[in-house]
């Protein structure tokens, strides 16, 4: 077998692919948390104050845009992978996989980022382009 697979450019274009998946998936959720209703959501449900209302939406919509344009990738999938941990335990309380409150999309969007945080940003990327951003920001 041969050990050069990631230089292979459909790998490149895979990652890409789920990079941009993953950031518009998350900058499409997070730019919903910014109606005033999620606030209603996050003091009754949740019991979080309405001031979280912006730094959650932020904390998805943010890393979600540096996945799409390939900065800063392992830092904004560990950041997102946080976020997913937190609604699968803390939002879903892990209560099942499917139906009802089930966290299957959560556990994949997680999945996913994890890959991320191995695979990094790829060759098609901005960190790619710009060679003087240390490897262990891309």
């Amino acid at each position: 077998m041969d050990a050069r697979l990631s230089q292979h450019s459909l790998h490149d274009i895979a990652n890409m692919g789920m990079r941009a998946a993953i950031g518009v998936i998350f900058i499409v959720h997070g730019s919903g948390k910014f109606n005033p209703g999620f606030a209603g959501f996050l003091t009754g449900g949740l019991g979080f104050p309405a001031e979280m209302q912006i730094p959650i939406a932020l904390a998805e919509v943010v890393p979600g845009i540096l996945l799409l344009i390939g900065i800063f990738t392992r830092m904004s999938a560990s950041l997102l992978s946080i976020v997913m941990i937190g609604a699968i335990f803390y939002v879903k309380q892990a209560g099942s996989l499917t139906g009802e409150r089930g966290f299957e999309l959560d556990l994949i969007l997680l999945a996913s980022c994890l890959v991320v945080i191995v695979a990094g940003p790829g060759r098609v990327s901005v960190s790619h382009v710009i060679k003087k951003i240390p490897r262990w920001l891309h």
